[in-house]
């Protein structure tokens, strides 16, 4: 039976302990974060282009600016947009859009749609991701978090004026529908003396662990004090002057069927709610997996 326990946890980043899984299960549980958990991301820019007059000073600006419409677009596309599961769907089973064509599919449900109006000024000005607006809820702006991400920089008659639209979308259809980064991990470990005489040059270094961390037998099994220890075995490892003398006194063991997972989200949602998603999707995924070896049976 598999167990699973939450060793710390913020908004964006989660780590996980699992029991009785395999490397294979931990696998599929991290493609499918990052492939098939849901999230909105901009997929269309309109820019407004032309000559525009400021009402209060008389001052013209231009649709001019450095970088190309695809490169905008591209820094566009990879904000963090809110996403809410339980309250939006995929433009093709949208049930007020997903029977007109292509083109036509957009509404509350299944769009969310940005304007922003920025200009520049002597010496340049950075847009920033706060300066984006949300038509609608006002849930969806891009997180307080994110406002400072800068998106390209104006000059002196020079404006941005531009709509944006984002859909939901899967990181196998393209890498800004993926919600998480860095998503790892690893066997689970516990330290162990071997040969007292020979550790006691490990604590001697006065680095992180000391002799009073490990238990009676010798072992060594505090997640977070492990961790200190396989940082501080790299001043007695391979490459130092010390390796030989040292001869793995203290070592670390694999504890079989533990594994420790963690990822971090771009900030769309929580990491608990991404978690959810990837185990409601796999979960899916296996159940008609079933059936289709029950029919076959």
């Amino acid at each position: 039976m598999i167990k699973l326990k939450v060793l710390s946890e913020t908004d964006t980043s989660i780590r996980i302990l699992f029991s009785g899984v395999n490397r294979a299960f931990l696998n599929s549980l991290r493609r499918t974060m990052i492939a098939d958990v849901p999230k909105f991301a901009i997929d269309q820019m309109r820019i407004e282009l032309g000559i525009f007059k400021d009402e209060e000073t008389g001052e013209l600006f231009e649709s001019n600016f450095a970088l190309n419409d695809e490169q905008l677009a591209h820094r566009f596309a990879m904000l963090p947009v809110p996403t809410f599961h339980d309250e939006f769907h995929f433009q093709d089973e949208c049930p007020d859009c997903k029977d007109m064509v292509a083109d036509q599919r957009g509404c509350p449900s299944c769009q969310i749609i940005y304007t922003i109006s920025s200009s520049g000024e002597e010496g340049g000005r950075s847009v920033v991701a706060s300066e984006l607006n949300v038509i609608g809820d006002r849930r969806l702006e891009i997180p307080e978090a994110y406002g400072s991400i800068p998106l390209t920089k104006l000059y002196k008659g020079q404006v941005l004026h531009a709509y944006f639209y984002a859909i939901m979308g899967r990181g196998r259809d393209h890498a800004k529908y993926s919600p998480v980064s860095g998503v790892t991990f690893h066997a689970r470990q516990n330290g162990k003396i071997n040969v007292k005489t020979r550790s006691k040059m490990l604590f001697d270094l006065k680095l992180n662990i000391t002799a009073k961390d490990f238990n009676k037998d010798g072992s060594l099994t505090d997640i977070d004090k492990v961790d200190l220890l396989r940082n501080d075995l790299n001043h007695v490892g391979s490459g130092t002057d010390l390796e030989a003398e040292f001869n793995d006194a203290i070592t670390l063991e694999d504890v079989e069927g533990e594994y420790i997972f963690k990822f971090q989200t771009d900030g769309s949602m929580t990491a608990r709610t991404c978690f959810e998603q990837a185990c409601k999707v796999l979960a899916g995924r296996f159940e008609a997996l079933s059936n289709d070896f029950s029919e076959a049976l």
